[in-house]
């Protein structure tokens, strides 16, 4: 049985729309649940093959959200071997979910341009205490 809090396949969230479409310009709702508290937010530029991540978090849990660009997903347990990733192209406009113990990694197949909403603060050597490095792609 897995701990309480750990999601067991990837939440990829497809094409997301505007709310509102007016002459003066459009308003996305990335994300509004009304219980998750945010407490970082990163526009990350990455490279056409460059692979990010490669690693897990303790306690983190984040929402990337793709601006502009391309990049294949993948996502596993801490404690499954690579046989059992799940693997998911993102491109404009989706978003994919990370909760914490889930290992997973990114390769970017163009120029990306990305949005992090994370529920931890990346401050003061914050990041690198929840995260854990492992080999994976």
């Amino acid at each position: 049985m897995a701990p309480i809090g750990i999601v067991k396949c990837m939440k990829i969230y497809r094409n997301i729309k505007p709310e509102v479409a007016e002459e003066r310009g459009n308003i996305t709702m990335l994300f509004d649940d009304g219980i998750t508290v945010i407490k970082s937010v990163l526009i990350i530029t990455s490279k056409k093959g460059s692979v990010r991540a490669n690693h897990y978090h303790k306690e983190d849990s984040h929402y990337c959200y793709m601006v502009a660009g391309k990049m294949e997903y993948f996502e596993k347990g801490i404690d499954e071997d690579n046989s059992k990733k799940e693997s998911a192209v993102l491109e404009t406009g989706d978003m994919v979910f990370s909760p914490p113990l889930r290992v997973h990694a990114m390769k970017f197949l163009e120029d990306t341009t990305w949005i992090v909403l994370a529920t931890k603060s990346r401050k003061d050597g914050a990041y690198e205490e929840d995260t854990v490095r492992v080999p994976f792609i």
